[in-house]
């Protein structure tokens, strides 16, 4: 357009964007960059929760099947990879680490009972997904009116909507069954924990 601009209008004359055009112009290109610092957050904060900097992988490790997800659903529609999308990426990342969260946490609690990891993590994953399904399903009919809205900026809300639901719906009905895999082999090669003093050493590694 801004090609078409300088061979038709007269000389001394420009166009410029202006409003959000301009700031998504702006903003293009930092998506990636917002992506990539949260996921570092919140590999962080679980690596201080679980005082471990192994065990975080396997709540991470989800978050590239809700990016997929969401990839697959704008491309279904026919949407592009804009401002709007990319927040709404950023909003995954949280939500797919919750639904991981969920499983690895109480894994955690059941190898701190004695159980070995693969038993643990299968555990964990049949008792968490009725809740995992509850809420993120809760969740996704929320953004549902975002997707399928109509007038004025509409767009960019099913840019949004359209991102969200379906990487919510690819973190909680398919890495829902590859997170037990990763806590598995995460937790195999964790190091042992030194038993306190004067009790009788746990032979089990604990993750």
């Amino acid at each position: 357009m801004e090609e078409v601009a300088r061979q038709a209008l007269p000389q001394g004359m420009q166009i410029a964007w202006t409003g959000s055009a301009y700031q998504e112009l702006q903003a293009s290109g930092t998506g990636p960059q917002a992506m990539i610092f949260g996921i570092i957050m919140v590999f962080l904060i679980l690596a201080a929760q679980y005082e471990r900097w192994s065990l975080p992988l396997a709540v991470i490790l989800a978050v590239p099947f809700a990016i997929a997800g969401a990839l697959l659903a704008v491309l279904l529609r026919g949407l592009t990879n804009d401002v709007y999308f990319q927040i709404g990426m950023v909003t995954l990342i949280g939500l797919a680490a919750k639904n991981a969260i969920l499983i690895v946490e109480f894994a955690v609690l059941k190898r701190e009972e004695g159980m070995d990891a693969l038993s643990a993590a299968i555990e964990a994953a049949r008792l968490r997904f009725r809740p995992i399904v509850m809420t993120s399903l809760a969740f996704i009919l929320g953004v549902v009116p975002l997707a399928i809205s109509t007038g004025a900026g509409s767009a960019s809300r099913h840019s949004i909507g359209t991102g969200v639901i379906g990487g919510m719906l690819a973190a909680t009905f398919i890495a829902t069954f590859f997170i037990p895999m990763f806590y598995r082999v995460i937790a195999g090669r964790a190091p042992r924990r030194a038993a306190p003093s004067g009790d009788t050493p746990d032979k089990t590694p604990l993750a």
